[in-house]
């Protein structure tokens, strides 16, 4: 499926990502009141990473991920979990059925939607009382290591942004008027990795990569020189999982027109 972003070269490397904060995994399904063989949709699914942690918590997951290379990975990821199935699909358009799902999960892609049309698209699929989140994981900008991979970007990209992924959520969600209050979780991770398996994951980098897709390579090298620096065959980064997370509101209050605007009956 053709999207604006096309992720085929990085499919690999995204295998190399870190997992989300358990902790936070955990505070989220505690949040949402899912339990084991509840339905959950995860959007832009990619390799499986936020996948595998929900199918682990015993729940029915229908995986939407728009890339094939990327599908591929997860599904061959998730070969043990036969609760797992895999659709192609788009957070505005995700081919589910309407009032399936318990939950509906984002992780790290609602950033890459058109976003009140993915959250329009999320409250037709769930059920009533159903729950949205997306989250992200974000480096700790204060580690010794980052605030030196932070000065590399910036120095090949002067004007680098994170985009909409370190926003705060909240002002988005709570315009679309289909979902809320919102509810802020966050969990600390480290990951303890192999140096060269970190640098080629940074070759994952969709937000590098989209700003300096002819200076991209070389990026990575000088990254790659400063990981090797170290002179470490294991390092440690450290991550913060954040994810924002509202209910579904009742439909009787929202009426939703062909745009995904909500008007007041």
């Amino acid at each position: 499926m053709k999207t604006e972003w096309d992720y085929t070269n990085l499919a690999e490397a995204y295998l190399h990502r870190p997992e989300y904060a358990p902790s936070a995994i955990a505070e989220m399904l505690s949040a949402a009141n899912v339990r084991s063989g509840d339905a959950v949709c995860d959007v832009g699914a990619g390799a499986a990473h936020l996948t595998l942690e929900l199918a682990k918590f015993g729940l029915n997951v229908w995986a939407v991920e728009p890339n094939d290379a990327m599908r591929a990975n997860g599904i061959k990821r998730t070969a043990g979990y036969p609760a797992v199935q895999w659709f192609e699909g788009v957070g505005e358009q995700t081919g589910m059925e309407t009032g399936r799902f318990d939950l509906v999960t984002f992780g790290s892609s609602f950033s890459v939607c058109d976003r009140q049309q993915a959250l329009a698209e999320t409250s037709r699929i769930l059920k009533p009382n159903g729950w949205f989140a997306c989250m992200w994981n974000h480096r700790d900008l204060e580690d010794p290591l980052q605030k030196k991979i932070e000065n590399v970007i910036k120095k090949n990209i002067p004007d680098y942004s994170y985009g909409s992924r370190r926003e705060d959520q909240t002002e988005i969600i709570d315009g679309s008027g289909l979902f809320g209050p919102v509810k802020f979780i966050f969990g600390h991770v480290e990951h303890h990795l192999n140096a060269g398996d970190f640098i080629e994951g940074w070759k994952s980098h969709g937000t590098v990569y989209r700003q300096s897709p002819d200076n991209f390579e070389k990026i990575i090298a000088e990254i790659g020189q400063v990981v090797e620096q170290l002179h470490q065959d294991t390092i440690m980064v450290p991550y913060t999982t954040r994810i924002w997370m509202a209910q579904k509101k009742d439909e009787h209050f929202n009426n939703i027109d062909a745009l995904g605007r909500v008007t007041l009956p």
